[in-house]
C-alpha cells in the first residue's frame, strides 16, 4: 500500500478558483497566510507521524489551494473559516475517490460533494482528506478487527498503538486524538461515532437520526445511519453539526442556532439525569470513574436517577440485526447503481464475487460473513417491516422514550465503552464490558460521549444521551459537564 507521502499531491487548481481571485471579495495574500500555514501544518504532521497509526488515507489534492483562496478573501470569514477537516472515507467529496475502505472502490470518483460537505465547504472549512474507517463501516465480517480496510491498512489507537481505535470511524477519532485536525466527521449506525471517540479520548456527538442528511454517504442501514462530528471539545463538535445539519427538517434551525450559543441551559443545577444502569458493574476500575462523573453531577445540584435500564423482548437481539441486513443489501445496491461511473454496475452479490477474487488483499484477516448473511437474507419485505417496527418500539416508545417521561428525564449518563482492547487478526474485536450505542442508535436519540475517564493509561468516554431533536439541550448539558468536570 502507497505511504501518505507518495499520495500527497499539491497545487491542484480549484474550481472556479481564478473567478473567486478576480472578484472584489478577494485580495493578494503572500503564500504563508494564516490559512494555508495552518494546513500546510497539518499536511506535515500526518506526513510525520502517520505512518504508525494509518489514521488518514489520502490527502485531498485541492487543500492547498482551497487555503490559499480562503487567505485571499476579504468577505467576513465563515463560521469555520480555515478549519481543516477530515471526512470519513465514506462520504463523497467531489475531489477524492470514495472507497468505504475497499479496493473494489478505490476508483469510485463520484466529482460530487455529500451535502454535508458541501454545507462545509460554504462554512469556510478546509477538506483536508479522507480517514481510515473499518472497511464497510464494519459491516462485512463477523470476526472483524475495527479500523482495518483493504485500502487504509489497519489504524491504531492514538494512546497505544498496539491497541483497538475501536470503529467505524476509526481513522476519524485518532486523527483528532493525534492532534492532526480539531474536528472531523465520522458516521454511526451503531456505536461507530461515540466508540473510537471515547477509546481514543476525544468528544463524538451522534445527532438526532434524520437531522443530518444522508446522502452522499456509502450507507448501511437508512433508518439508522448519520453522519456527525468527532472533536477536540463539545463546542466544535456543536458548531459543526450545526453547520453540517439539513435545513429542511422543521427542527433544524431551532437546534442549529442552540448548538451554536449552547445557552439551551445555563447551568446544570435542577436538571435530573438518569444513570444508565446497563454499562456498570463489569469493572471496578470502570464504575470508579462513572462515580466520578456523577459526583460532579451532584456537586453541581443535578439530581441522578440510579438503576435505569432497558429491558428489550425476547429475540430483539436477531431481529435488530436482520433489520441491519436487510436494509444494508437493499441500500447497498440502491448506492451502487446511483453511481455515475463504471461502478453503478456493481451489487452486493458482486462484492462478495471481488472478495474472492482478491482474498489475498482483502480476506487475509477475516472473512466476509456478514456479506453473505445479508446476500442470503430470506426476509421478505412484509417480515423486515415487522421487525423494523418492533426494534424502534422496544428501544423508542418502550425504551428511551419511556424512561424521559417516566422520571422526567433531561439526560441519561453511563459508561460509553471501553477501555480499549487489543487488535487482533485471528478473534476480531473484544469489547471491554456494555456501552450505551445501542439504544439512541435504534432509538434515534442525540448521543454525545466525553473523554472524561481514564483507566491506566487510556481513556474512558462518559455518555450523555438526550431527547430526540434535542440536540441542543444535549449539547449545552455536554459543554456544562466538560467545564465542570476540568475545574474539578
Amino acid at each position: 500500500m502507497n505511504s501518505i507521502h507518495t499520495i500527497l499531491r499539491r497545487g491542484v487548481i480549484v474550481s472556479g478558483l481564478t473567478l473567486l481571485v478576480s472578484s472584489p471579495n478577494v485580495v493578494s495574500a503572500p503564500d504563508d497566510g494564516p490559512v494555508q500555514t495552518r494546513i500546510a501544518a497539518a499536511i506535515a504532521d500526518i506526513e510525520k507521524r502517520d505512518e504508525q497509526y494509518r489514521a488518514v488515507i489520502a490527502i485531498d489534492p485541492e487543500a492547498t489551494a482551497v487555503a490559499r483562496m480562503l487567505d485571499l478573501q476579504r468577505k467576513a470569514p465563515g463560521p469555520m473559516h480555515g478549519e481543516p477537516v477530515l471526512l470519513k472515507d465514506n462520504i463523497e467529496s467531489k475531489s477524492q475517490p470514495t472507497t468505504a475502505g475497499s479496493l473494489a472502490l478505490a476508483k469510485n470518483h463520484t466529482e460530487r460533494d455529500a451535502p454535508l460537505v458541501a454545507k462545509l465547504r460554504r462554512a469556510g472549512a478546509v477538506i483536508l482528506g479522507k480517514a481510515n474507517l473499518s472497511e464497510w463501516a464494519n459491516f462485512r465480517s463477523e470476526f472483524s478487527s475495527s479500523g482495518w480496510s483493504g485500502v487504509g491498512g489497519q489504524t491504531r489507537n492514538a494512546h497505544d498503538p498496539a491497541r483497538t481505535p475501536c470503529g467505524s470511524s476509526s481513522g476519524s477519532a485518532v486523527a483528532v486524538a493525534l492532534g492532526y485536525v480539531d474536528v472531523a466527521i465520522g458516521t454511526e449506525t451503531s456505536g461507530s461515532i461515540v466508540c473510537p471517540a471515547a477509546i481514543n479520548g476525544v468528544v463524538g456527538f451522534k445527532p438526532t437520526h434524520g437531522l443530518v442528511s444522508g446522502e452522499g454517504i456509502v450507507p448501511i442501514a437508512s433508518t439508522q445511519d448519520t453522519a456527525g462530528p468527532i472533536a477536540n471539545s463539545v463546542a466544535l463538535a456543536s458548531r459543526t453539526l450545526a453547520i453540517i445539519s439539513d435545513e429542511r427538517h422543521e427542527s433544524s434551525a431551532t437546534i442549529s442556532e442552540g448548538l451554536m450559543s449552547l445557552d439551551a441551559v445555563s447551568d446544570l443545577s435542577g436538571l435530573r439525569i438518569g444513570v444508565f444502569a446497563r454499562t456498570q458493574n463489569f469493572d471496578p476500575r470502570r464504575d470508579a470513574e462513572l462515580e466520578t462523573v456523577l459526583d460532579v453531577l451532584r456537586d453541581q445540584g443535578v439530581t441522578l436517577i440510579p438503576e435505569l435500564d432497558i429491558e428489550p423482548y425476547e429475540g430483539y437481539g436477531q431481529d435488530s440485526y436482520d433489520v441491519l441486513l436487510y436494509e444494508f443489501r437493499r441500500d447497498l445496491n440502491a448506492y451502487l447503481a446511483s453511481l455515475p461511473n463504471a461502478l453503478s454496475e456493481m451489487t452486493l452479490a458482486s462484492l462478495i464475487d471481488f472478495n474472492e477474487e482478491h482474498a489475498k488483499d482483502e480476506l487475509e484477516h477475516f472473512d466476509q460473513s456478514i456479506f453473505l448473511k445479508a446476500q442470503n437474507l430470506p426476509d421478505t419485505q412484509d417480515e423486515y417491516q415487522e421487525k423494523r417496527l418492533a426494534t424502534q418500539k422496544a428501544m423508542r416508545e418502550d425504551g428511551l422514550d419511556r424512561l424521559f417521561s417516566e422520571h422526567q428525564l433531561d439526560a441519561l449518563v453511563g459508561i460509553t465503552v471501553g477501555p480499549a482492547w487489543m487488535i487482533d487478526w485471528v478473534n476480531g474485536d473484544a469489547f471491554f464490558g456494555s456501552g450505551m450505542a445501542g439504544q439512541a442508535a435504534v432509538a434515534g436519540n442525540p448521543h454525545i460521549t466525553l473523554p472524561l475517564g481514564k483507566i491506566a493509561h487510556l481513556p474512558l468516554g462518559i455518555s450523555l444521551v438526550g431527547k430526540r431533536w434535542e440536540d441542543h439541550k444535549l449539547a449545552a448539558i455536554a459543554a456544562q459537564l466538560e467545564k465542570a468536570h476540568a475545574e474539578r
